[in-house]
C-alpha cells in the first residue's frame, strides 16, 4: 500500500516534477552540497554518475542536448549562504531590466536555460535553485539576498508551479520592487493540495530516498511525459534530478512551501497567467481559482503541452513571455 499511495501523491506533487505536491516536513533543513551533486561553477551529477547523465539524454535531440550541456559548462554558477543554506544561482545578461526565474518542485536553476539564453541579450537574467528551505519566508530571504548581492533593486519575475506560488507570495510582500509577474502552471492559496496529500505526507519522512525518487520517476513517465507529447527532454531532465541533483530533503521542503497559506492581495503590476489545458499536475479547478483570484491578469492557455511547456515547447513559450515583457517597456 505504501508505494501505491506514494505514487498517487507524487503524481499530484511535483516540478514536481511538477506539482500538486507531496510530502511531509523534512528531518533536516540544512543543504547537503555533496548529496545534491552541486559543485561551484557546474551543474553535474554526483561523482560516478556523469555517464548516467549522458545516457539519460541519449534520445534528446542533439542540438538541444548540447545546448543544455554547453549552458552548464559556460555559465558560472554562484553560491550564497543565507540562513545556513547555500543557494546556487546564475546571473548574467545585458540590459537595465532584470528578470528573476523561479522553478517548481522538481527543477533547478538550469531548467530555464532556453529562456535564459533567449532573453540574455535584452535583459539581465537571474535563476536560482532552492536548497531545502521549508517556508516561503525562508525562500524570500534567500532570493532577496541574491538580488541584493547582485545589486538588483527592481525586477520582473517568472515563476512556474511552486515558483508561481512563490511569485504570488513575493508580490504580496515586495510589490514595490516588482515590475511585472508571470504565474505559470500554478495555483493560488488553497486547502486542496494539503487535504489530498495529508495521509501520505505523514509517513513520507520515514520512506527511503531511493523509494521516493523511484516513484517520482514512475509518475513522471506516466503523467508529465505523456502530457508533454512524450517529450524526451522532459523525461531526461526530471529523471536526472531524481538521480542525485535533487535530494529528498529538498523535495519535501518544497512541498511544505506549496501547502503554506497566505492571503493573496490585489496585484498592482501587470500580471500574466500561463496555463496548459492538459496540465496533469494542476487541476482545472485550481487553474480556474487562480484566474478568479487575479481577475485583472492576462491569461494565455497552451493546448496539450503539459506542465513543462517551457521545456518541450520553448520557442512558443518564449514568444509568449517576450510579447508580455516587451509591452512593459
Amino acid at each position: 500500500m505504501v508505494p501505491e499511495a506514494l505514487a498517487v501523491l507524487l503524481l499530484r506533487g511535483a516540478q514536481t516534477s511538477g506539482e500538486r505536491p507531496f510530502l511531509g516536513r523534512p528531518r533536516s533543513t540544512h543543504h547537503d552540497r555533496r548529496r545534491t551533486g552541486y559543485r561551484r561553477g557546474a551543474a553535474v551529477c554526483p561523482k560516478g554518475r556523469t555517464s548516467m547523465k549522458h545516457d539519460l539524454y541519449t534520445d534528446v535531440e542533439e542540438s538541444v542536448r548540447e545546448s543544455l550541456f554547453g549552458f552548464r559548462r559556460d555559465r558560472k554558477v554562484r553560491g550564497l549562504r543565507v540562513d545556513d543554506h547555500v543557494w546556487q544561482y546564475v546571473s548574467y545578461g545585458a540590459g537595465d531590466r532584470t528578470i528573476l526565474f523561479l522553478h517548481g518542485m522538481g527543477g533547478a536553476y538550469d531548467i530555464w536555460w532556453q529562456q535564459l539564453e533567449a532573453f540574455a541579450d535584452r535583459f539581465r537574467v537571474v535563476s536560482v535553485t532552492y536548497p531545502d528551505v521549508a517556508t516561503l519566508a525562508g525562500l524570500r530571504r534567500g532570493v532577496l539576498a541574491i538580488l541584493d548581492a547582485e545589486r538588483v533593486d527592481r525586477f520582473g519575475v517568472v515563476g512556474t508551479s511552486l515558483g508561481g506560488y512563490f511569485t504570488q507570495y513575493l508580490v504580496d510582500h515586495d510589490a514595490d520592487r516588482i515590475d511585472h509577474a508571470v504565474l505559470a502552471n500554478t495555483f493560488p492559496p488553497n486547502d486542496v493540495i494539503a487535504a489530498e496529500n495529508a495521509r501520505t505526507a505523514a509517513i513520507a519522512p520515514y520512506l527511503p530516498e531511493r523509494l521516493v525518487m523511484g516513484v517520482f520517476r514512475k509518475r513522471v513517465a506516466e503523467g508529465a511525459v505523456p502530457a508533454a507529447g512524450d517529450s524526451s527532454l522532459v523525461r531526461a531532465y526530471l529523471y536526472e534530478q531524481s538521480y542525485g541533483l535533487m535530494s529528498k530533503a529538498q523535495f519535501m521542503a518544497r512541498y511544505q512551501c506549496v501547502i503554506e497559506q497566505f492571503d493573496p492581495v490585489e496585484l498592482s503590476m501587470p500580471v500574466l497567467i500561463i496555463e496548459s489545458d492538459n496540465d496533469p499536475l494542476v487541476s482545472r479547478g485550481l487553474r480556474e481559482k487562480l484566474r478568479r483570484t487575479y481577475p485583472n491578469a492576462e491569461t494565455h492557455t497552451f493546448h496539450k503541452t503539459g506542465h513543462f511547456t517551457y521545456l518541450n515547447e520553448p520557442v512558443a513559450y518564449t514568444r509568449v513571455l517576450a510579447e508580455f515583457l516587451e509591452r512593459q517597456d
